[in-house]
């Protein structure tokens, strides 16, 4: 009886190994991991050309702010109005942000005298239609997701393109396409 005992043990410490080291190969490891992007996404990078020169044309200059943002860069953003002085600008700490997936960009508006505004209600080309709007029409049309439909924390002049990858996913490994649009 002891001896059953003793094999059922080994033969379920034995499964275990081999499922632990199954799913094991699976992951990203430290001496293969996935590598973490080092700038925007290519698909990312041509919309957010297409958003200025299309936005451009109606006589909107946008600027962009930051785009590509390292976990460093993250963190560093993070504890913003927390350990650092200035207000609190975001709630996402490295690697919870499409900023550190090259997969977001911010925006502003540049005036015609050349200040570069936040002004939601701004209407530069004075069409009776503020040019914040304008710019988010388009962005939404390039295929961008806009900051400011979220339910929770606003952010107005944050554009992303998530490919349906959750941040999970992104932290996982998984990495969207690094082809051209049409």
């Amino acid at each position: 009886m002891k001896l059953k005992r003793f094999g059922s043990f080994n033969f379920i410490l034995c499964l275990a190994i081999i499922v632990y080291l199954y799913i094991a190969s699976q992951m990203p490891s430290e001496k293969h991991p996935v590598p973490l992007p080092i700038g925007l996404n290519s698909m990312v990078k041509e919309a957010t050309n297409q958003l200025i020169q299309q936005s451009a044309k109606k006589g909107i200059t946008v600027v962009i702010t930051d785009g590509f943002r390292s976990m460093e860069d993250q963190d560093q953003l993070y504890q913003k109005g927390r350990t650092t002085a200035g207000t609190i600008v975001t709630n996402a700490r490295g690697g919870e942000s499409y900023h550190n997936y090259g997969l977001a960009v911010d925006f502003a508006l540049k005036t015609s005298s050349g200040n570069v505004i936040w002004d939601r209600n701004y209407d530069g080309n004075q069409n009776r239609i503020p040019d914040w709007n304008e710019v988010v029409a388009i962005a939404k049309n390039l295929g961008f997701q806009w900051g400011g439909d979220w339910a929770q924390f606003k952010d107005y002049p944050h554009l992303q393109m998530d490919f349906d990858l959750t941040l999970a996913d992104l932290q996982n490994g998984k990495r969207p396409p690094e082809t051209s649009l049409k």
